[in-house]
Protein backbone atom coordinates (compact mmCIF):
# COMPACT_ATOMS: atom_id res chain seq x y z
CA UNK A 1 0.00 0.00 0.00
CA UNK A 2 1.10 3.57 -0.61
CA UNK A 3 0.04 4.69 2.89
CA UNK A 4 -0.15 3.47 6.48
CA UNK A 5 -3.12 3.75 8.82
CA UNK A 6 -1.76 5.32 12.00
CA UNK A 7 -4.77 4.92 14.27
CA UNK A 8 -8.38 5.89 14.78
CA UNK A 9 -8.73 9.68 14.87
CA UNK A 10 -12.37 9.83 15.93
CA UNK A 11 -15.78 8.22 15.98
CA UNK A 12 -18.67 10.48 14.95
CA UNK A 13 -22.12 10.55 16.53
CA UNK A 14 -24.99 12.60 15.15
CA UNK A 15 -27.06 13.87 18.07
CA UNK A 16 -30.31 15.81 18.34
CA UNK A 17 -29.05 18.43 20.83
CA UNK A 18 -25.30 18.78 21.34
CA UNK A 19 -25.60 20.62 24.65
CA UNK A 20 -27.91 17.94 26.06
CA UNK A 21 -25.42 15.29 24.95
CA UNK A 22 -22.49 17.20 26.46
CA UNK A 23 -24.32 17.46 29.77
CA UNK A 24 -25.14 13.74 29.78
CA UNK A 25 -21.61 12.58 28.82
CA UNK A 26 -20.14 14.99 31.38
CA UNK A 27 -22.47 13.71 34.13
CA UNK A 28 -21.94 10.05 33.26
CA UNK A 29 -18.24 9.95 32.42
CA UNK A 30 -16.71 13.32 33.28
CA UNK A 31 -15.96 14.06 29.60
CA UNK A 32 -15.35 17.69 28.67
CA UNK A 33 -16.14 18.86 25.12
CA UNK A 34 -13.74 20.84 23.00
CA UNK A 35 -14.67 23.96 21.04
CA UNK A 36 -17.87 23.91 19.00
CA UNK A 37 -17.36 24.49 15.27
CA UNK A 38 -19.92 25.28 12.58
CA UNK A 39 -20.02 24.17 8.93
CA UNK A 40 -22.22 24.62 5.88
CA UNK A 41 -21.94 25.00 2.12
CA UNK A 42 -21.54 22.90 -1.01
CA UNK A 43 -18.31 21.15 0.03
CA UNK A 44 -19.91 19.98 3.29
CA UNK A 45 -23.13 18.95 1.52
CA UNK A 46 -21.17 16.88 -1.01
CA UNK A 47 -18.83 15.40 1.61
CA UNK A 48 -21.55 14.23 4.00
CA UNK A 49 -24.09 13.54 1.23
CA UNK A 50 -26.75 15.68 2.93
CA UNK A 51 -28.25 18.40 0.70
CA UNK A 52 -28.62 21.68 2.61
CA UNK A 53 -26.40 20.47 5.45
CA UNK A 54 -25.79 23.05 8.17
CA UNK A 55 -24.22 21.65 11.31
CA UNK A 56 -22.24 22.19 14.48
CA UNK A 57 -19.59 19.77 15.66
CA UNK A 58 -17.28 19.28 18.61
CA UNK A 59 -15.02 16.57 19.94
CA UNK A 60 -14.29 15.10 23.32
CA UNK A 61 -11.02 13.30 23.94
CA UNK A 62 -11.22 9.81 25.43
CA UNK A 63 -7.80 8.27 25.99
CA UNK A 64 -6.06 8.24 22.62
CA UNK A 65 -9.14 8.84 20.46
CA UNK A 66 -11.98 11.31 20.15
CA UNK A 67 -15.75 11.16 19.95
CA UNK A 68 -17.15 13.77 17.58
CA UNK A 69 -20.64 15.09 18.22
CA UNK A 70 -22.50 16.47 15.19
CA UNK A 71 -25.75 18.39 15.44
CA UNK A 72 -27.47 19.02 12.11
CA UNK A 73 -29.42 22.28 12.23
CA UNK A 74 -30.57 21.68 8.64
CA UNK A 75 -32.03 19.41 7.54
CA UNK A 76 -33.52 17.91 10.67
CA UNK A 77 -32.73 14.21 10.71
CA UNK A 78 -34.79 11.27 11.89
CA UNK A 79 -34.44 9.93 15.42
CA UNK A 80 -32.36 6.78 15.92
CA UNK A 81 -34.49 3.67 15.43
CA UNK A 82 -32.05 0.81 14.81
CA UNK A 83 -31.44 -2.32 16.85
CA UNK A 84 -28.05 -3.84 17.50
CA UNK A 85 -28.80 -6.44 14.83
CA UNK A 86 -29.40 -3.90 12.04
CA UNK A 87 -26.70 -3.50 9.42
CA UNK A 88 -24.77 -0.31 10.04
CA UNK A 89 -25.60 -0.20 13.73
CA UNK A 90 -22.58 0.64 15.81
CA UNK A 91 -21.68 1.31 19.40
CA UNK A 92 -18.85 2.83 21.37
CA UNK A 93 -17.24 0.67 24.02
CA UNK A 94 -15.50 2.35 26.95
CA UNK A 95 -13.05 0.27 28.95
CA UNK A 96 -13.42 0.57 32.72
CA UNK A 97 -11.20 -0.69 35.52
CA UNK A 98 -14.00 -1.87 37.84
CA UNK A 99 -17.27 -3.07 36.29
CA UNK A 100 -19.23 -3.30 39.53
CA UNK A 101 -18.25 0.22 40.57
CA UNK A 102 -18.83 1.66 37.08
CA UNK A 103 -22.24 0.00 36.75
CA UNK A 104 -23.40 1.16 40.20
CA UNK A 105 -22.01 4.68 39.75
CA UNK A 106 -23.53 5.15 36.29
CA UNK A 107 -26.92 3.83 37.48
CA UNK A 108 -26.83 6.27 40.39
CA UNK A 109 -26.25 9.08 37.87
CA UNK A 110 -29.32 8.05 35.88
CA UNK A 111 -27.89 5.70 33.27
CA UNK A 112 -30.35 3.10 31.99
CA UNK A 113 -28.69 -0.21 31.15
CA UNK A 114 -30.16 -2.91 28.92
CA UNK A 115 -29.39 -5.40 31.69
CA UNK A 116 -26.81 -6.17 34.37
CA UNK A 117 -23.17 -6.85 33.45
CA UNK A 118 -22.53 -10.07 31.55
CA UNK A 119 -19.43 -12.15 32.27
CA UNK A 120 -17.92 -14.09 29.38
CA UNK A 121 -17.23 -17.69 30.36
CA UNK A 122 -15.50 -19.16 27.29
CA UNK A 123 -12.59 -18.44 25.02
CA UNK A 124 -9.75 -15.97 25.19
CA UNK A 125 -11.96 -13.27 26.70
CA UNK A 126 -13.29 -15.45 29.53
CA UNK A 127 -13.70 -13.39 32.68
CA UNK A 128 -14.29 -10.16 30.76
CA UNK A 129 -17.49 -8.30 31.61
CA UNK A 130 -19.68 -5.99 29.55
CA UNK A 131 -22.92 -4.03 29.84
CA UNK A 132 -24.83 -1.92 27.31
CA UNK A 133 -26.57 1.38 27.93
CA UNK A 134 -28.02 4.13 25.75
CA UNK A 135 -27.36 7.86 25.66
CA UNK A 136 -30.20 10.46 25.46
CA UNK A 137 -30.55 9.91 21.69
CA UNK A 138 -30.73 6.13 22.04
CA UNK A 139 -27.16 5.66 20.78
CA UNK A 140 -25.77 2.40 22.11
CA UNK A 141 -22.74 2.47 24.40
CA UNK A 142 -20.95 -0.35 26.15
CA UNK A 143 -18.73 -0.51 29.19
CA UNK A 144 -16.15 -3.29 29.28
CA UNK A 145 -13.73 -4.68 31.81
CA UNK A 146 -11.02 -7.21 31.09
CA UNK A 147 -10.54 -9.78 33.85
CA UNK A 148 -8.37 -8.69 36.73
CA UNK A 149 -5.27 -10.86 36.81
Amino acid sequence: MAFNVQGVHHIGLTVRDMQRSFEWYRRMFGFEPGPVNHAHGPDLERGVQVPGADLSFSMIVVGNTRIEFLEYHEPEGEDWDRTNGDVGSAHICLEVDDMAAAFADLESRGAVFNGPPVTLTDGELAGSQWAYLRDPDGIQLEIWQYPKR
